[in-house]
């Protein structure tokens, strides 16, 4: 099913779905399934993004407790908090002017490679949407997928990989905090379910 995925279709889908789910792409799409998977798949840095937003271990800015995710929605950095004053920083997209959002939350639930399902209001709106996207290369969602939970219930934002890597250091999502998806699979597999999540 991955190989069928007709990438015209998932641009309109990305256009008019992400919003409600708190998470939207640019709307420049990759327009062949081989830009989608290359841009997934590849494991460097983009040439032109700025060295502050690739990853790398820095003295602690945030004050906060070993094992905390910290987002910095000015800098566009992701912290996680490491013993001893020190922290692993990444570069992230956040949500545009009037879609962003502070406060705190846990990792309620991970996934890799996740597939994207649109929620029963919007099938009702657009019956034309599939009933499901799977995870893959040319998902938007990316490699991994943070599922950020308050009160026992997900607030419909998530910490997750794209394949436009070209949104790092931008406010261009509708919420969601978007990273490199080779960013994404190592904070992944270094987050627990149940992290503490502190957006600023």
């Amino acid at each position: 099913m991955r190989g069928s995925v007709n990438l015209s279709v998932v641009a309109a889908l990305v256009a008019a779905c992400f919003a409600l789910a708190g998470c939207e792409t640019s709307s420049s799409l990759n327009t062949s399934s081989g830009g989608a998977i290359a841009a997934a798949m590849t494991r460097s840095y983009p040439s032109a993004l700025p060295s502050e937003y690739r990853k790398q271990e820095v003295s602690d800015p945030t004050g906060e407790a070993p094992g905390t995710i910290v987002i910095d929605t000015a800098t566009k950095h992701l912290y996680l908090v490491e013993p001893n004053g020190r922290a692993l920083r990444y570069g992230v997209g956040v949500g545009r002017e009037g879609f962003g959002w502070t406060g705190e939350a846990v990792v309620g639930a991970k996934q890799e490679w996740p597939d994207w399902v649109p929620p029963p209001e919007m099938l009702q709106r657009r019956p034309d949407l599939p009933l499901r996207m799977a995870g893959g290369p040319e998902n938007p969602l990316g490699a991994r997928a943070l599922y950020l939970h308050r009160n026992g219930r997900d607030t419909l934002f998530r910490i997750h990989g794209t394949n436009e890597p070209h949104t790092i250091g931008q406010a261009m999502s509708s919420g969601c905090i978007r990273m490199i998806n080779f960013d994404v699979e190592d904070l992944y597999a270094r987050t627990p379910v149940g992290a503490r999540v502190v957006v600023r």
